[in-house]
């Protein structure tokens, strides 16, 4: 059976845990913990030298990197598609992810971790945050025109995209004083066809089997 190495808290991670669901894909996961050193083991270092979750194992074949396993996962089951049924959808749904990967996933990153931490506001927040809120702001609009990001089903797009726009919603838990700072709250208000789209994700069958473990 195919084995799924992830840790909860890893949004590229998540992307294959969704999609595996999504897949219908059976597997085995091997839950990690960041805290306990388990991505530094020399069992797990033989899997991905450099320590990170995702990582599949199937049979003797192993794979890291949450892009390429969600690949994998596509031609290993094709149905349902995550890469599109159409060239037209193939190349929406790629440029969705080069989106994300190119524009917003660094500037992202740097909010997160002041949004779930206790240093101060700098200028570095401040300029992600300008690079971000633009983001978030075309991400409302286009998630707006359909119930997924491209077509009329799930996709690879999908998956890239809803960890980190899940992570601010429970940012909002965490630390509510910050995400008003930035006017993040409450983020089903200020995005609300985000927060629907959410809402779509988290009612697909298998979900609750990819939700972090440390946020229940």
């Amino acid at each position: 059976m195919l084995e799924i190495y992830w840790a909860s808290g890893s949004p590229f991670a998540w992307r294959v845990m969704l999609a595996a669901e999504i897949k219908r894909v059976p597997y085995q996961a091997r839950l990690l913990d960041f805290s306990k050193g388990e991505l530094r083991t020399p069992e797990f270092l033989a899997l991905n030298p450099r320590g990170k979750v995702p990582v599949i194992r199937d049979g003797d074949f192993v794979l890291p990197e949450s892009l390429a396993i969600l690949a994998y996962l596509d031609r290993l089951q094709p149905e349902p598609p995550l890469f599109g049924r159409s060239a037209r959808e193939t190349g929406q749904i790629w440029r969705s992810i080069a989106d994300f990967e190119a524009y917003l996933k660094d500037p992202i990153t740097i909010v997160n971790r002041w949004l779930f931490g206790d240093k101060p506001r700098t200028q570095e927040l401040d300029d992600a945050w300008m690079k971000a809120s633009a983001e978030l702001a075309r991400f409302e609009l286009r998630v707006g025109s359909g119930p997924w990001l491209v077509g009329d089903a799930p996709s690879a797009a999908d998956c890239v995209w809803f960890p980190t726009m899940r992570t601010l919603v429970r940012a909002g838990v965490r630390n509510e004083a910050r995400t008003r700072e930035l006017g993040l709250f409450p983020f089903a208000q200020v995005y609300p066809n985000v927060g629907a789209w959410i809402a779509r994700v988290e009612a697909l069958p298998g979900y609750d089997n990819t939700f972090p473990r440390h946020w229940k």
